[in-house]
């Protein structure tokens, strides 16, 4: 099986964390099917378009880098023109392979979407559509009418429409985008997190959150503020904050104004790879105090390690985190969030750390999403 991958978001020159987990659906989907990517991205310093062709794994990547500026029309028509170009150009490469897609798989609406439908117009072939995007969790989702218009028909055309979610599907569909074939496919968490390791012997409870740094999204200082609170009860924990943003500096300001820095948080800052690894594997739980989400990476990642969770209920998190692998509770309640710490810290022992990871590794491996990817498109092509 021959698939071929558009996506509005994808490693790229210019940002290495942009559509990552696009990139991992390729990885998973290639253990079964030959996949290359297509992927395009304005460019303002360049004049004429720049096609990279790389190999990353076992997945072909076609870059395609096209200017914002057309030679003879300017503003948002002249970039789209670009943009309309860049995908003939990206195809063109690929079909100087002498390779043909058996089906299309486009990563977010619409844009890329419309772009999928017209290439499977061009090569007869069906297109999926998978969707991540919070952006449907408000009633304003759509620009304009013709924005609306085109992503309901879209949705509407394709073989199938593949949310992250069952929360974020439900609202997609209250915008009318109804397709016959909705099926959840779960993101990819890496290899690495799944690596078995000896229990985490820490002299204080070791509670880790990973965040962005960006307050109005995932509550940083309510967590503070609750630390503040659960310092004044017991004094036989730490709370390790990764990450980096826009608000870190202003967080760990706040955290010494709150006196529970350095002694009950600590700020590592931006750690990738083995590192990141390493925080999971020394933690006894992790924590996320959310306003809002789909379903963040690191609910996988942790449970993959074989921590509990303790979360937000928002988004779809409460369709990954039940009563045998962490605790839920509603957002913004501090009160709430300081009851399941002071639980949480007490019975944290209690959860099967075994049967978490061995539950993660059916859910979020690659083998298992590839091939659950690999049997809705054989289902497609063999209708």
């Amino acid at each position: 099986m021959n698939v071929l991958f558009l996506s509005a978001w994808y490693p790229n020159r210019h940002d290495s964390m942009a559509g990552l987990f696009v990139q991992k659906h390729a990885e998973a989907l290639s253990l079964y099917a030959d996949v290359k990517v297509l992927y395009v991205h304005a460019d303002k310093d360049i004049k004429h378009y720049e096609i990279i062709i790389q190999t990353h794994n076992s997945i072909t990547e076609y870059l395609v880098y096209y200017p914002t500026k057309y030679k003879f029309i300017g503003g948002k028509a002249g970039k789209l023109l670009n943009y309309l170009i860049a995908y003939k150009k990206g195809l063109k490469s690929i079909e100087n392979e002498l390779w043909k897609p058996d089906i299309i798989q486009a990563n977010v609406f619409t844009r890329t979407a419309l772009m999928a439908y017209f290439s499977g117009l061009k090569y007869h072939i069906p297109y999926v559509v998978i969707e991540h995007w919070t952006r449907y969790f408000r009633e304003k989702t759509f620009s304009n009418f013709l924005h609306k218009f085109a992503s309901v028909w879209v949705a509407n055309k394709a073989s199938a429409v593949l949310p992250v979610t069952h929360h974020l599907q439900k609202w997609m569909e209250h915008h009318g985008m109804k397709n016959s074939n909705y099926q959840v496919i779960n993101n990819v968490c890496e290899d690495i997190f799944f690596e078995k390791t000896g229990k985490s012997h820490n002299q204080k409870t070791r509670i880790l959150n990973i965040t962005c740094f960006n307050d109005e999204h995932k509550n940083i200082s309510g967590i503070l503020r609750v630390v503040k609170e659960l310092s004044k009860q017991r004094q036989d924990f730490e709370v390790v904050l990764v990450g980096d943003g826009e608000d870190f500096e202003r967080m760990k300001m706040y955290a010494q104004e709150l006196e529970v820095y350095p002694t009950f948080v600590n700020f590592t800052g931006l750690l990738t790879g083995s590192e990141l690894v390493e925080q999971y594997q020394q933690c006894d739980f992790t924590l996320l105090f959310s306003n809002f989400e789909n379903i963040p990476v690191v609910i996988s990642e942790s449970l993959a390690c074989g921590k509990p969770v303790i979360s937000t209920s928002v988004g779809g998190i409460n369709e990954h985190i039940n009563s045998t692998n962490g605790m839920l509770i509603e957002a913004g309640d501090e009160k709430g969030l300081l009851n399941a710490l002071d639980s949480m810290i007490d019975n944290y022992i209690q959860y099967d750390s075994e049967a978490i990871s061995a539950e993660a590794v059916l859910r979020y491996s690659y083998e298992n999403v590839g091939k659950k990817l690999f049997s809705i498109y054989s289902e497609i092509l063999n209708k």
